[in-house]
């Protein structure tokens, strides 16, 4: 006989026939608040939708990933547990019993949950102690199997196999235990008032089945059960001792719930509730479901329920309550529809799905991805002011597992006079993380939520990956709406004034950045004939011996230099010849300081004839010494030079090519920002 076998079709059929029409899966709908409260016919109804998903099996099984699950049976002293396995096959008790049964594998489309499983039976009487070592390291749940009328086998689970077990199996992996009372035909009481105790002593065991060989008394429930401790295990949720979910599951469930408050006023209201319904069971709730629910909740907790809403108190209480009812599932399924793993981390293919990025082409945020981010601002901004105080911003994150803005952030993008990031400068900064680290951008709106929440397969949905740079120079066009402006010049130039008056501060407001809080990036949008495109600034280290080669890949070149300081013009000249002399990156030159005495550069040319020799634009001036914000026109010149570089200098030097861009740029900021005030009114 093979060590394995593998059900036939007839048997299969017996089988399915045998977990289908088991008084399990009538009686469930029945057992899951069936206490002291009085709960209406209703709210069993929305319980079984809550708690058996059965339409989403597909999703189960990617879940789970348990191919070749595996569960023992120990047997403590002739209690009939090879009479289980025989029952569960034959659906009738046989009238031999050999000492053990084959291993038998139970097809996956055979059992309720849509996994494969294998059933092994363990003989004292056949198989040696290394054996069983072997067998315990392998399974992933062990079921013991005891006689209810034999206090010497309910004995021996404690003093011998429970011990055994834990001996061979790691603390921190340790493997579920079912406790199986068998014979309960021999007797007229129970034996759960013996294992209760035994039961809260030792947090392995998930659960406890009495049943009968003979009469074919709970053989599918225990089976269930056994799968039902590998799929959903209680361990990682829930602590018997304390008779509370573990801080894990509450941490998990929190951000579960603040992603489902879409207008985060702290309570999740009825059309919250079912978008969370559809979401995790693909199934509406009815309005009377909604209500009893929720009178559940009433009748248990006095804060459980806010203004006709669910409170994170409610919403914990429901998922506690199935628990303690034995319908962990439930918990289990919300968990992994929003990315959590066994262990109650999300899972690297959540939070970083496969998005494919070839060479010379950037990443961007979709239409739809700018459209997520705002409807998160807007939940968040609680004061309308269009923008994020640092406590707005605290709940806003407070979704991640840590705080991914820095206070660099407050100077790399756009903010009000109070210091705080404005609507622009929010999406300023998440442009610029999807352009600079794509899978932090993932990442982050992994955090959020985003695949959920606009129902996608992944984040990835919200990025746009741009066509090659080269095919946008033959075609003499670019669909592109981020282009990326590397500054160089010599130490103490005006980089970082030049950096900070992009984003309208003038040198007064610069001045008082700390050092430690100074960013090398700025990021915000310019408009070129009406188009709204992002320029991203980036301020490259003065020491030319070390340029790498992203200090060198852009869409634009600015050079500057302090026409007060006169060896400030070399390190431009010096760059530009050994750099991008031959390349086709447009180059501007910047005359920073422009407001202080212009002295004469100590270089072989000046920086006008040098201009002219290498086809250059003009030295262009600039100060950041004003009274009100600095001027955009240069900035919209850098963003035109990086949306066209195949234009010729001559049309580029046209001043009304300029005059039309620098037009349209004050007429669509203006509009733009005339919409989002009238658009914030109506929300």
């Amino acid at each position: 006989m093979s060590d394995s076998n593998v059900l036939g079709p007839f048997v299969e059929r017996r089988v399915m026939k045998f977990f289908y029409n088991s008084p399990l899966r009538r009686r469930a709908t029945l057992s899951i608040f069936n206490d002291a409260d009085s709960i209406s016919l209703n709210v069993v109804k929305l319980c079984f939708l809550l708690l058996h998903p059965s339409s989403n099996h597909a999703t189960i099984n990617v879940r789970v990933l348990l191919i070749v699950s595996l569960f023992s049976f120990c047997p403590a002293a002739k209690v009939g547990k090879t009479s289980l396995i025989m029952s569960l096959v034959s659906e009738e008790f046989p009238d031999e019993v050999p000492l053990r049964a084959e291993e038998i594998t139970i097809p996956a489309d055979v059992t309720p949950e849509r996994v494969p499983t294998h059933i092994v039976d363990y003989s004292e009487a056949e198989q040696t102690d290394e054996q069983l070592y072997q067998e315990i390291s392998k399974a992933n749940v062990i079921c013991i199997v005891y006689s209810v009328n034999n206090k010497k086998s309910i004995e021996k689970v404690t003093s011998h196999w429970i011990p055994l077990i834990n001996d061979r199996t790691d603390k921190d992996s340790r493997v579920p235990l079912i406790l199986v009372g068998n014979k309960s035909d021999l007797v007229e009481h129970s034996s759960m008032e013996t294992i209760l105790p035994i039961m809260n002593q030792y947090q392995d065991i998930e659960t406890c089945v009495e049943c009968s060989a003979k009469n074919l008394k709970n053989i599918s429930e225990l089976f269930y059960y056994a799968q039902k401790a590998v799929l959903h295990p209680t361990g990682p949720l829930y602590c018997p001792e304390e008779k509370e979910l573990k801080p894990s599951c509450i941490k998990a469930l929190t951000r579960i719930f603040k992603i489902s408050d879409l207008d985060n006023d702290g309570v999740l209201n009825d059309n919250e509730l079912n978008f969370f319904q559809k979401t995790c069971f693909n199934t509406p709730l009815a309005p009377q479901a909604l209500e009893d629910v929720k009178n559940v909740v009433r009748r248990n907790m006095t804060d459980g329920v806010r203004d006709n809403g669910l409170t994170l108190k409610g919403f914990l209480f429901l998922h506690t309550l199935f628990i303690q009812r034995g319908r962990h599932e439930t918990t289990w399924t919300v968990l992994r529809r929003f990315g959590y793993d066994d262990d109650l981390e999300l899972t690297q293919e959540y939070l970083f799905p496969l998005i494919k990025v070839p060479p010379d082409c950037t990443t961007e945020l979709n239409h739809n991805a700018y459209l997520f981010l705002q409807s998160v601002f807007d939940k968040h901004d609680k004061d309308r002011d269009c923008a994020l105080s640092p406590e707005e911003v605290k709940d806003l994150f407070n979704v991640f597992p840590y705080m991914p803005w820095g206070p660099d952030v407050n100077n790399t993008v756009c903010t009000n006079d109070e210091g705080w990031i404005t609507y622009q400068g929010y999406l300023s900064q998440w442009t610029l993380t999807t352009y600079l680290d794509v899978q932090r951008s993932l990442e982050y709106l992994g955090y959020l939520g985003y695949s959920i929440i606009y129902e996608q397969e992944s984040q990835a949905a919200a990025i746009t990956v741009t066509r090659n740079k080269r095919i946008d120079l033959q075609k003499k066009q670019t669909q592109r709406s981020v282009f990326r402006c590397n500054v160089l010049g010599a130490r103490g130039s005006g980089k970082s004034g030049f950096l900070q008056a992009f984003l309208g501060r003038n040198l007064q407001r610069q001045m008082r950045i700390r050092e430690d809080h100074k960013s090398y990036y700025a990021i915000s949008t310019t408009y070129v004939y009406g188009q709204e495109k992002y320029l991203l600034l980036h301020e490259v280290m003065s020491d030319f011996d070390i340029l790498s080669e992203p200090d060198l890949s852009c869409d634009v070149v600015c050079l500057v230099y302090d026409v007060n300081e006169p060896r400030s013009f070399e390190y431009c000249a010096k760059v530009y010849k050994e750099c991008f002399l031959d390349s086709k990156t447009p180059c501007v030159v910047v005359a920073a300081k422009s407001d202080l005495h212009e002295v004469r550069q100590q270089y072989s040319q000046s920086p006008l004839d040098f201009c002219r020799k290498h086809k250059l634009h003009p030295p262009q001036p600039f100060t950041c010494n004003t009274t009100e914000a600095p001027s955009k026109d240069l900035y919209t010149r850098l963003t035109t030079m990086a949306m066209y570089p195949h234009m010729a200098q001559a049309d580029l030097k046209n001043s009304t090519f300029w005059l039309r861009a620098s037009l349209g740029a004050t007429v669509f900021a203006v509009l733009g920002f005339a919409m989002y005030k009238v658009l914030l009114k109506h929300r």
